[in-house]
């Protein structure tokens, strides 16, 4: 008997269903959002631990008056030696080298120039005093001392690094005859401790500025115990300039004089703050990028 014929059947092409198209579209989707969550999660680690350091120095200053009397970098010249100091056991005591008037201040040693800013005299033994000195902090600033320095000093070497990363680092100095902490980004510091940032934007971004300005003060880059401004001595003498509001330096720049502005300050891709062209008072340029550019840099009082 023969066969029955044998029934050909098409070929189809081979595809996903509904159902496998759903399952791959949520694997996607997860992984998606592990990815932003991550970075989401960076983000915030990055500002928690600037915070952190900044309390801590602000801890160590407090602990170290307490147990001194001064504050680092400032102890008169006829105290210093008492304490057995190993990084410039003994100082000047002149103005801006060890005078004990609670004012921070740097000291240029060509032309004998006193400045609120560079990282020099008061300025930079204050990092050896907190490191080297008393223990309080880490790191090691061995290089710091009563005279110039003998070559331009990398930032790394008379500076902690900034916990927030991308170059910036930690200088003191004092604006209105008071001290704050300032965090920037300079690129080079010369024998008399003067940071040059060569026009490169202060060094953090505008979202983190913002983040970090509203979690521990009022979110106003102008006002508070935290403000828009960097030490920056690429100008005169150096002083405390505002991060950028429509330029590298900013608006109202220049002068240690200069506070806050309220005039009209357009939004550009080099903002740090702006008004949006209102006159009133300054807020972060977050509508810009949503504050992705690196226009800012922080100041924080002392505590």
């Amino acid at each position: 008997m023969d066969a029955p014929p044998a029934i050909f059947k098409p070929v189809g092409r081979a595809g996903f269903t509904l159902v496998e198209l759903s399952i791959v579209l949520v694997i996607i989707g997860l992984i998606i959002g592990g990815v932003l969550v991550g970075r989401d999660l960076i983000a915030a680690a990055a500002i928690r631990s600037q915070i952190s350091q900044i309390e801590k120095y602000q801890t160590a200053v407090n602990t170290f008056r307490s147990k001194y009397g001064y504050l680092p970098g400032d102890i008169p010249s006829s105290i210093v030696s008492q304490f057995g100091f190993t990084v410039v056991p003994t100082r000047a005591g002149t103005q801006a080298r060890g005078d004990g008037n609670g004012i921070l201040e740097g000291y240029g040693y060509t032309g004998s120039t006193v400045s609120c800013c560079n990282s020099n005299g008061e300025n930079a033994w204050f990092w050896a005093d907190l490191a080297n000195n008393s223990g309080l902090i880490d790191g090691s600033f061995t290089t710091d001392r009563d005279a110039a320095y003998s070559s331009n000093p990398a930032p790394s070497a008379v500076l902690p690094a900034a916990k927030i990363g991308a170059n910036n680092y930690l200088s003191v100095g004092s604006f209105n005859n008071i001290n704050y902490f300032s965090i920037s980004a300079p690129v080079a510091v010369s024998v008399n401790g003067y940071l040059y940032d060569n026009g490169n934007p202060p060094g953090i971004k505008v979202v983190q500025s913002y983040n970090i300005d509203s979690k521990i003060d009022d979110g106003m880059p102008q006002s508070g115990g935290v403000l828009a401004r960097f030490i920056d001595t690429s100008i005169a003498a150096g002083t405390f300039v505002w991060a950028a509001a429509g330029g590298i330096e900013g608006a109202n720049s220049g002068s240690p004089t200069y506070g806050p502005t309220t005039n009209s300050t357009a939004p550009s891709a080099t903002t740090c703050y702006d008004n949006n062209s209102t006159t009133g008072p300054q807020q972060y340029s977050m509508s810009q990028n949503g504050g992705t550019g690196q226009n800012c840099a922080l100041s924080f009082k002392f505590q």
